[in-house]
């Protein structure tokens, strides 16, 4: 699944909002915990771990191309494992951020829920959009 939004600033301040801390800024609950503490949330290899009501995921910065790229590799176990990738170009306006989510389902239940989810992607990446948009227009920064 691949959708992009536009993000107002360039490249090289937009690559934030994309990390681990970086959207605790905008995405609401956001609160990822580090299980060793990590100076650049970013530096491949580094771990950070989510939770909700539901489910526990594992991710990990399996590449970093700052300020073009950044993959993450993430397992919610016996649910769902893959990859999430984040590109940046350049553009007039700021930014063009591409997102890939390239995941597998682990059992029968997960890949309904993929296909819910896939069918709805374009909107969830607009929903990006617009909370980036609000936190940025509240003078938040990247």
């Amino acid at each position: 699944m691949t959708a992009a939004l536009h993000v107002p600033l360039p490249p090289e301040v937009a690559f934030r909002l994309f990390t681990a801390r970086g959207e605790r800024d905008w995405v609401p609950g956001w609160e990822p915990l580090f299980p060793v503490a990590a100076a650049d949330d970013t530096a491949p290899g580094t771990v950070r771990l989510t939770s909700s009501p539901d489910e526990e995921t594992t991710w990990l910065v399996a590449a970093r191309d700052f300020p073009r790229s950044v993959s993450y590799a993430r397992i919610t176990p016996g649910v769902r494992a893959g990859t999430v990738t984040v590109a940046l170009a350049a553009t007039a306006a700021g930014s063009e951020v591409t997102v890939t989510y390239d995941m597998t389902p682990l059992t029968p239940a997960a890949a309904r829920a993929l296909d819910a989810f896939a069918a709805d992607y374009p909107s969830f990446i607009r929903s990006w959009e617009e909370l980036i948009t609000a936190h940025l227009v509240r003078g938040g920064t990247a």
